[in-house]
């Protein structure tokens, strides 16, 4: 029992902190409402609040229209004077057609109101969705790394659906209900007295109040409801990514069961989040229900003492009632509002981070002469205690090709990260024609340099997107020059669909060769000054890796070209060779030389030359086998 107190103390401490958050995103949200550069939304928000303002005075003096004809007609059958039907009937008719065209305003105010705002409430959704892009696509390969696509990408989806739910909440359902509120008050106090407005007044602040403390309890039941689904959608996606690996192994089942324990999880939260969402409904149905009967009671005893009418008691009813419809909504739009803003706190957290790489102030574009890359002394380390590269130096000069060789873990590939900036060195620095990357704009440095990797990942849309994709304004006949370059063209020609032939996703439509040669015309016809191919054909068979080669060779001929290599029978010819080994180099100069140095260089050649004698031993052995297979029956015949 004595713990209670501090369990409601940090409950206090946790809601205040959401609440803290909650203004916080908020005052990040007012500007995408109320864009400073566009007088036409702004304008539109103005309009759609004086409608907004229109429709909720038309709202409260709807109910007098009811009372009025209520009394009259109450007067006309207690009338002696029947003899004019038409006199007497005209009078009520009057207040039923004028009920009847103040619901219709009513109706047309609220609409148009809506109609006005919708393009502000779309521009923000917009808005919001370009930033977040543009912010995810300008944070540093390092927290990409360390983010799942699926749950990142729900966030997203969320964070602008959550703006949109909090946008229409807001705006369209709690400002209405406080001004629909101020309106009835008003007339309850003028018309009915203090003791009325002090019962509905009660009847909503108790009603506000057991809502929000009930769905402040909810708001950790909604946020695992998130998480849970952020998950489920992660796995969701993953699994189907990496479709062909669940088939290799045959693991459907296991697959499933990741998913449906997630799904067992968010099962869970979601029936405690519907069993506590129906004890909030009918917590604030019993609040306003009581509140309504103590005023139509005390309505019926002013009737019996001849203080009020029959319409007032009709009057106090209605008056609640319509005012029963917004706070009913303002239960949800409560939820809503807590469940958009926690969608939102998401995003904006994203938001929140700052690039890891930036543009100097001032940054010049790089200017390139000659394309002369060098390394001098760098060092660089994922995390203070992982050492990655230590002093590497070495020089590309303009139209040399270097290869850079080592054992797994070596480092080979982050030298590509590095003078793609996707990270910045840790000591020393990186040049290209005398110029500090870190001093030039990442644009301006990466449009100058091609990389063709060795996991070629094309875009789900034709062969012509893909090869465009190394300069979209490129012509057809660019692209198709590209190609032929690439050594491709035959291929994407012999295609019924040629050129808009779609790749699908990953480009897995396509086999690792033609996905390669789509990789290598993408580059060419980006025409870079510098080339980096890494491990560009480490995963082909030989036959392919050698017909690929040559159209590599092809486009490096002439370019400063970095080549990071795994098969050594691919880099024979380079001007230079460097050997890491430990994020070091440990050998540097031509293949000829390094064998006869019978360092590391040379171990690994050897190593590679017996694997490929065995493999090709294995392989005249296997023919053969069937050449003698094939020929047993002919013997035998």
């Amino acid at each position: 029992m004595a713990a209670a107190p501090q369990q409601t103390t940090e409950t206090a401490k946790r809601v205040s902190a959401d609440r803290g958050q909650l203004l916080r995103t908020l005052r990040n949200l007012w500007p995408f409402i109320w864009p400073t550069d566009r007088r036409d939304l702004k304008m539109r928000v103005v309009w759609a609040l004086a409608a907004l303002i229109l429709a909720k005075i038309v709202t409260v003096f709807v109910p007098f229209f009811y009372k009025w004809a209520t009394d009259s007609l109450v007067a006309a059958t207690g009338s002696e004077a029947t003899a004019n039907i038409l006199a007497v009937a005209s009078v009520p008719i009057m207040f039923v057609v004028a009920y009847g065209v103040g619901r219709v305003l009513m109706s047309f105010f609220n609409q148009l109101r809506d109609i006005v705002f919708a393009r502000v409430s779309v521009n923000a959704e917009r808005e919001l969705g370009v930033k977040a892009f543009v912010h995810l696509h300008g944070l540093s390969l390092r927290y990409h790394l360390s983010r799942r696509t699926g749950g990142l990408s729900r966030i997203m989806a969320r964070g602008v659906g959550g703006l949109a739910a909090v946008v229409h909440a807001v705006l369209m359902n709690s400002v209405p209900t406080v001004i629909e509120f101020l309106f009835s008050a008003t007339i309850i106090l003028w018309h009915f007295g203090p003791l009325y407005l002090a019962v509905v007044a009660g009847t909503v602040v108790l009603y506000i109040a057991f809502t929000v403390r009930v769905a402040d309890a909810r708001l950790a039941i909604q946020r695992l409801e998130n998480e849970l689904d952020r998950d489920a959608h992660t796995k969701a996606i993953d699994s189907l990514i990496n479709y062909e690996t669940v088939k290799y192994f045959g693991n459907e089942r296991m697959e499933t069961e990741r998913f449906n324990s997630v799904m067992r999880q968010y099962e869970d939260a979601a029936v405690k989040s519907a069993t506590t969402l129906a004890g909030l409904n009918f917590g604030q149905a019993a609040i306003f229900t009581l509140g309504m009967t103590v005023c139509m009671g005390l309505s019926a005893a002013a009737i019996v003492r001849g203080e009020q009418t029959l319409g007032d008691f009709v009057l106090i009813n209605a008056l609640l009632a319509q005012l029963a419809v917004p706070l009913n909504f303002a239960g949800m739009i409560y939820r809503e509002i807590r469940r958009g803003l926690g969608d939102l706190e998401e995003l904006f957290g994203v938001l929140d981070l700052d690039p890891e790489i930036l543009d100097k102030p001032g940054a010049k574009p790089l200017d390139i002469r000659a394309g002369t890359v060098r390394f001098e002394n760098v060092d660089f380390r994922y995390d203070p205690e992982r050492a990655v590269m230590s002093d590497v130096s070495f020089e590309v000069p303009s139209g040399h090709t270097v290869a850079i060789v080592g054992p797994s873990g070596a480092g080979k590939s982050t030298i590509a990260r590095l003078l793609y900036r996707f990270y910045d060195v840790t000591g020393g620095r990186i040049l290209i024609d005398g110029q500090d990357i870190r001093e030039v704009t990442q644009d301006s440095l990466r449009r100058a340099i091609g990389m063709v990797p060795q996991d070629t990942v094309l875009f789900n849309d034709t062969i012509a997107y893909n090869i465009r994709y190394g300069r979209p304004e490129a012509t057809e006949a660019e692209i198709r020059a590209a190609a032929e370059t690439a050594q491709i063209a035959r291929f994407i020609d012999s295609l019924p669909k040629g050129y808009e032939t779609e790749v699908g996703e990953r480009g897995l439509k396509l086999s690792g060769g033609e996905k390669q040669r789509v990789a290598i015309a993408r580059t060419v016809l980006k025409a870079p000054p510098i080339l980096i191919f890494d491990e560009a054909t480490s995963a082909l068979d030989t036959r392919t890796e050698r017909d690929i080669q040559k159209a590599l060779d092809r486009v490096a001929s002439g370019r400063t070209t970095l080549i990071v290599a795994h098969r050594l029978s691919t880099i024979i010819h380079a001007d230079q060779i460097l050997v890491l080994d430990a994020g070091r180099v440990v050998e540097r100069g031509t293949h000829a030389a390094l064998l006869a140095e019978k360092g590391l260089y040379a171990s690994m050649w050897n190593r590679q030359q017996e694997a490929a004698e065995a493999a090709e031993r294995l392989r005249r052995a296997e023919e053969a086998e069937l050449a003698i297979g094939e020929a047993a029956p002919v013997a035998a015949k």
